[in-house]
């Protein structure tokens, strides 16, 4: 069904056509004045300058070809040229209603004519804890791939695993000097080699760092890394043996983290999976005269006429034949094409990549690795700050673990539902852990993405606010309503949703009506903070509505129905929302 704005500006712009004037001219949106009106119209003060009349005329011609209609309660025009507008009870309530009956269950949204849509959102390195930097792409990636899917398109997800490179050298000229007898540094050892890693993810995350700290220490060192890291490439037995364990062990563990945080992929490959397509499409760019060596390096040309700052080339292969990012992500858009076949590829990593990804589409539609239908999309977040403004750290000044930070928030939460209530204690860890939740994805969303944000555990865990607990508490609160109507006898399936002369219904009702604009403005902008700002005001609204109307004790049986009526497809909407941001509620906290 159309969104009530369209509905609206739909009536209005008929009048102006019956009365002469440009359609166009009816587009309403919502008052900027809501002592004044609910809606209002500025058409006329534009139809003055195409039609040199007065615009308060044109708006009193327009205001009587209104008059009756079934949209508006009134309908007033004001000078110099403004139409004010109020809407309905009876049409909005009749417009509610048909949400709530959606037999879809969608509230009114139609699905989209389905794309293929992967979402690129992990990145994050093999053999290395998930840190709190890792927090933002994990989690805009998920919501976004979820809005994606609730259009009705299919989305795939990616966490293109770093798991290539010299990091993967280092590690296993590191274990090389601590476990020297081991079969994989054999090179006559025949056999099979062990089913179980020689590690734990624990020493595996200490010796990266070590190997690292090394190398930079050590240029022998670093040199012995390198051919471990070429022979790796060139297929050396014990050493792919060795990088299987690392791999497994690590995706074992980050499959652990990302659960925690109720994300998930539906693939989970990684550089590593495009290296034997890297020859052939470097032979192609050469072949087609895309490539050229610039100081012994290849490169392409993604410089345009238009534009107005420096456009460096994109680098294919170093000068010593070595391949960068840029390769591993050009041979990556060019599997999913070939695999996929997708219409629209979005990106996330942090915003001071812009420039990088820029060239890497532009160098991706210039070499023809995907034709002018498919969307190439960079989604560049900001970093998440301490409240002295800085990179989130831990105490001791290091960078803090994302496990650590979701732990933290848990106990947190526990804390103070054991406080409020009294209950079993794995019932209160499992609701500390869903609120947790909540409380970390919703003080992430709720900001913009480009923007840096502070992480204020306090603001972010309080049941007050803009705050995941507070719309929590708002869903358990009409859970508890809706549980209490049916103990007394009641029956959802018959209520209905009817006008009323009670404001804060008819303010609750207009706020419902905004959840079909807000999903899709959400998904054309890739913008879950679109959102959070949405089921903020409807919270609101609700709890308004909650604390001005005695909604169990209404004698007036139709009316206490209406008003069950407006709080189910509330909680209806608030629950399919949460969702969307990755996220549930309990049934009490």
């Amino acid at each position: 069904m159309k969104n009530l704005l369209e509905l609206i500006s739909g009536e209005v712009k008929a009048a102006f056509a019956s009365a002469g004037y440009d359609a166009g001219l009816g587009t309403v949106t919502v008052s900027n004045r809501p002592d004044l009106c609910e809606y209002q119209c500025n058409g006329a003060m534009a139809g003055a300058k195409l039609y040199h009349k007065a615009p308060i005329m044109i708006a009193t011609e327009v205001a009587d070809k209104l008059l009756g209609s079934k949209v508006f309660e009134s309908v007033n025009a004001v000078a110099p040229g403004f139409l004010n507008l109020n809407i309905s009870e009876t049409y909005l309530a009749e417009y509610v209603e048909n949400m709530r009956k959606d037999e879809t269950g969608r509230f009114g949204l139609s699905k989209d004519e389905p794309k293929t849509i992967i979402v690129d959102y992990g990145g994050p390195n093999v053999a290395k804890p998930l840190h709190v930097g890792h927090l933002r792409s994990a989690v805009i990636g998920e919501s976004i791939k979820r809005i994606c899917k609730y259009m009705g398109h299919n989305t795939i997800g990616d966490i293109h695993l770093g798991d290539w490179g010299l990091q993967m050298g280092l590690i296993i000229t590191e274990l090389k000097e601590r476990k020297g007898e081991l079969p994989y540094f054999d090179d006559d050892f025949k056999g099979d080699y062990p089913k179980e890693a020689p590690f734990t993810i624990a020493e595996l995350e200490e010796i990266y760092p070590t190997a690292s700290a090394k190398s930079k220490e050590d240029a022998e060192y670093k040199a012995r890394a390198m051919d471990a890291t070429h022979k790796l490439q060139e297929g050396n037995r014990g050493y792919r043996a060795l990088w299987d364990h690392i791999i497994n062990v690590s995706v074992t563990d980050l499959k652990r983290n990302y659960k925690n945080l109720n994300v998930d992929f539906e693939l989970w490959k990684g550089e590593s999976d495009v290296q034997d397509i890297i020859p052939g499409m470097v032979q192609y760019m050469k072949d087609g005269g895309y490539a050229y060596l610039s100081d012994g390096a290849l490169v392409v040309d993604v410089k345009e006429e238009t534009d107005t700052k420096e456009m460096p080339p994109c680098m294919i292969l170093k000068s010593d034949g070595a391949s960068l990012y840029n390769t591993t992500d050009l041979a990556t858009i060019m599997d999913r094409v070939k695999n996929y076949n997708p219409d629209k590829l979005i990106y996330l990593t942090d915003k001071r990549q812009d420039l990088y990804f820029e060239q890497v589409f532009r160098c991706a539609r210039k070499t023809k690795l995907v034709d002018d239908k498919v969307e190439l999309i960079h989604i560049g977040f900001g970093t998440v700050n301490g409240k002295d403004g800085k990179p989130f750290k831990t105490r001791e000044g290091g960078v803090m673990r994302l496990e650590y930070l979701i732990d933290d928030i848990n106990k947190r939460m526990l804390e103070r539902i054991s406080e409020n209530r009294d209950m079993d204690k794995d019932e209160a860890g499992k609701i500390a852990n869903t609120v947790g939740l909540a409380a970390i994805k919703y003080g992430d969303l709720s900001n913009q993405a480009s923007k840096d944000y502070i992480f204020d555990v306090e603001k972010f865990t309080s049941s007050e606010g803009n705050t995941g607990p507070y719309i929590l508490y708002t869903i358990v609160r009409i859970k508890s309503i809706l549980n209490k109507y049916e103990a007394q006898g009641g029956d959802l399936s018959t209520v209905k949703i009817s006008p009323c002369s009670v404001l804060a219904a008819k303010e609750l009702m207009k706020e419902i009506t905004g959840f079909i604009p807000a999903i899709t403005s959400a998904y054309e902008e890739a913008a879950p903070h679109k959102i959070c700002a949405y089921i903020y005001a409807l919270a609101n609204a609700f709890n308004s509505f909650y604390h001005d109307v005695r909604i169990l004790d209404e004698s007036d049986e139709d009316r206490k129905k209406s008003y069950i009526g407006l709080i189910d497809i509330v909680k209806g909407i608030l629950e399919t929302s949460i969702d969307l941001l990755g996220f549930s509620a309990p049934d009490r906290m």
